[in-house]
């Protein structure tokens, strides 16, 4: 299983975080409600998976190259 709180640790440490304020901050469930809240915004734009991305309210789903973000983005500016 990928994520959960034992393989966030290990990422912030290997990404040489601060382990006591990580673990304080992942173990208190400080930011849970944002998390949740934010997991919600997402399924009501349609994201689906990870990554997702909203762009002016264009959805870019999935891992996409450079090219495509520059095409939706100069689309829009288009506009």
């Amino acid at each position: 299983v990928v994520g959960g709180v034992d393989t966030f640790k290990k990422y912030a440490q290997e990404l040489k975080l601060n382990k006591g304020e990580f673990d304080k901050c992942l173990d208190s469930g400080a930011m849970a409600a944002e998390v949740r809240k934010d997991f919600t915004d997402g399924q009501r734009a349609g994201i689906q998976g990870t990554p997702g991305f909203l762009v002016n309210g264009q959805l870019i789903s999935g891992a996409q190259p450079f090219q495509v973000f520059q095409q939706v983005i100069e689309a829009e500016l288009a506009n």
